[in-house]
């Protein structure tokens, strides 16, 4: 009995011990956890996905983490990024079971159907962007318990219904993009009050009608665009507007405003496109004057109170009536005062000339003794003391153009200056200041012949010009023997040593495909700013990647704007494409030594259009050609001015050449840039977007403000 127990103990140990080797060479699968059977619901309602994006979804595999697109902290999904992945499907419920999700990116697919209410129930997302789409119905009014959400972009999709009032409770969004879908109704109240941190509106191309609200004046964070162009908007533009930061665009075009267009800060000196489609808006900049209020007589009229005409005549002290006859005496007084007055003013004319003459006489005495008095002297009834200045002194004081300069001529002369470059159209200098204010100086050389009003007028136009992705120039200095424009100093060097680096330095590192986006998108702001601030419509014309700075956080400054224009005033030329002047005399300034010049277009025939060698008028289709050659050097990576020396052909024919030979893009584009085979999509479509800016013709060239439409459709 006891040998039979035996065995049978025996037996189940070795059952058991069989059993434990098999479990080790044949682990059983471990069971996805809840999130993972939540992003397998999402797979499920995907009907089509040509791309295999989630292929490695699978059941198989116990960690989600691990999957395309899935992005995870702690073991907790924190991100779903499927764009341009051409899925066709919808959105389940499900997805609210993942309650660690921060941020969603759907961009740019086939996804149709309506937006869960569950997906918005999630409390941690911060960034959901389904833009590009084909969803439809309302969006669900649980948009508004998303306390963390701060980037919303649903544009391109056929969402109707109005936009929900909650979204007033999402007070921490920074974009908040709803164009191009089929919303109606009012804005909601509150947006102007409690979405203060908006950098970004974007209400257009939708049915949205009433008034425009007042309280959007409040978005002071503001630092990109409000667009409520092609909507149903009616009334007048409220002047709180104008509170708005100066450097956004405000974009109000194809509505059905009405009035008088307000002249107060942000809304002031915009281009007419930003108010265009408006029948019934009047002023500038439109070429619609605002009619008058009422004619001289009429208002002379309401002035005085309505005298009915029953009344009896009023009475004087003695009883007899007054009559409106003057008197003889009266008549006698009128005429002695008018020619009492008429001697006044000939005497007060006659002792303005004298000391007119009497100043130039003493002028030109003081000029040959060399010494001037330093513009202090001012004419009576002659020019205003400007022009006197201009045409009788040597020297001014700095003239500000911001209110935020607070040093002189004195501090700029005691700063350390050293020489960054130098042109045909001046020097550049990077001046430091005692107080550790560091500024970029640009002497342009002779006064020559032009005046101080000339120059004046033009320095204060570009001094106008503000913008983030722009130089800022704050001030400036004329004399007859120099001038010069201060400007911000910007510390990263310029685009040109960006992408090809520059000879000095030993450790370049190529840009990668973000930054190069980051780059394009800057310089098109600013470019497209530039077009829309003026009805003047005006052109960079010299726009090339060393006009480009960079500053520490990467982020594009267009420089040099206008002064293809100064300097042409200083030769006596009128094209903005003029040669500088071959042999400059050599000058002293309080910051420089002798220095010598080289030509001003040295570089740039390899970013100019092809019309513009015909001494045409300036267009902005110029600058669009140009950024479309920036475009191609920064994805090929390839200087224009090195292809013309290996290929003896341009950038813009080499890239073309190159897709009519259906060469590869590896071919084309930057070898550094192949290292990120996942940006291919986008780096096509930016290369379309290039090819369009470089077309022959120039009216098949898109505007600036359509290629920052298409570079926005690129992931960030």
């Amino acid at each position: 009995m006891e040998l039979r127990f035996a065995q049978v103990r025996f037996s189940s140990f070795l059952l058991l011990l069989l059993l434990l080797l098999c479990c080790s060479l044949f682990p059983l699968p471990l069971a996805l956890n809840e999130e993972g059977e939540a992003l397998l619901s999402f797979k499920s309602s995907i009907k089509e996905d040509p791309g295999a994006s989630m292929a490695s979804w699978n059941s198989s595999a116990s960690d989600p983490c691990a999957w395309n697109g899935i992005t995870c902290q702690e073991g907790k999904v924190v991100a779903i990024a499927l764009p341009r992945s051409h899925l066709l499907g919808s959105l389940p419920p499900s997805l609210a079971a993942l309650a660690a999700l921060r941020r969603i990116n759907l961009r740019n697919n086939r996804l149709q159907g309506r937006l869960p209410p569950g997906l918005f129930s999630t409390a941690s997302i911060q960034s959901l962007v389904l833009s590009g789409n084909s969803f439809s119905g309302a969006i669900p009014a649980e948009v508004g318990s998303l306390s963390s959400l701060q980037i919303f972009e649903i544009s391109n999709n056929f969402l109707d219904g109005t936009v929900p009032a909650s979204i007033a409770h999402c007070k921490r969004l920074r974009l908040l993009d709803l164009s191009r879908n089929n919303f109606s109704g009012a804005v909601p109240a509150g947006f102007g009050t409690n979405l203060t941190a908006l950098e970004r509106l974007d209400l257009s191309y939708n049915r949205l009608n009433g008034s425009i609200p007042s309280d959007l004046g409040n978005l002071s964070s503001l630092s990109d665009t409000l667009d409520l162009s092609h909507n149903d908007f009616s009334g007048p533009i409220p002047a709180s507007l104008g509170n708005l930061p100066e450097r956004i665009y405000v974009d109000l075009a194809f509505n059905n405003l009405s009035g008088s267009i307000p002249q107060n800060g942000a809304l002031v000196n915009r281009g007419p496109t930003a108010f265009m489609g408006n029948p019934n808006l009047c002023g500038e900049p439109l070429k619609n004057p605002c009619p008058a209020s009422g004619t001289t007589t009429a208002t002379s009229q309401s002035q005085f109170p309505y005298l009915p005409s029953d009344q009896s005549p009023v009475s004087s002290s003695d009883g007899r009536k007054s009559t409106s006859v003057l008197s003889k005496r009266s008549v006698i007084a009128i005429v002695i005062g008018d020619v009492l007055a008429i001697g006044l003013m000939a005497m007060l004319f006659f002792h303005c000339y004298r000391r007119a003459v009497s100043s130039k006489s003493e002028a030109k005495t003081e000029n040959s003794r060399g010494d001037s008095k330093d513009g202090k002297m001012c004419y009576c009834c002659g020019k205003d003391r400007s022009q006197v200045l201009a045409e009788n002194v040597e020297q001014f004081d700095l003239i500000p153009l911001d209110k935020q300069v607070h040093f002189d001529l004195d501090d700029l002369l005691k700063g350390s200056a050293f020489v960054m470059g130098k042109s045909g159209i001046g020097i550049v200098y990077k001046v430091a200041l005692d107080d550790g204010l560091t500024l970029a100086v640009r002497r342009l050389g002779e006064g020559g012949s032009q005046r101080f009003k000339d120059f004046q007028t033009e320095v204060e136009a570009i001094g106008k010009v503000k913008h983030p992705n722009i130089v800022q120039l704050r001030a400036y200095y004329w004399s007859a023997d120099e001038k010069l424009l201060i400007y911000d100093f910007i510390s990263n060097d310029n685009l040109s040593n960006a992408i090809h680096g520059n000879p000095s330095d030993a450790n370049f590192s190529p840009l990668t495909w973000n930054i190069r986006v980051k780059i394009m998108k800057g310089v098109a702001k600013g470019l497209a700013f530039l077009h829309e601030f003026s009805p003047k419509k005006y052109v960079h014309g010299d726009l090339k990647p060393s006009n480009i700075l960079l500053g520490s956080d990467m982020e594009p400054h267009i420089s040099d704007f206008g002064l293809g224009h100064l300097a042409n005033m200083e030769i006596g030329t009128t094209s903005i494409y003029s040669v500088g002047k071959a042999n400059e005399k050599q000058q002293q300034s309080p910051l420089s030594s002798t220095i010598s010049f080289s030509p001003i277009w040295s570089n740039t025939l390899f970013y100019q259009a092809p019309e513009a060698l015909k001494s045409l008028r300036p267009s902005q289709k110029w600058d669009v050609y140009s950024y479309g050659v920036i475009l191609l050097e920064m994805i090929s990576g390839r200087s224009p001015a090195a292809v013309m020396d290996t290929s003896d052909m341009d950038l813009v024919r080499w890239v073309q050449i190159s897709i009519e030979e259906k060469k590869s893009l590896l071919n084309v584009i930057d070898p550094y840039l192949a290292q990120e085979p996942e940006r291919e999509d986008d780096i096509t479509a930016t290369l379309k977007v290039a090819l369009a800016c470089v077309q022959f013709d120039p009216e098949n060239r898109p505007s600036m403000r359509q290629v920052i439409e298409s570079l926005d459709k690129l992931a960030s």
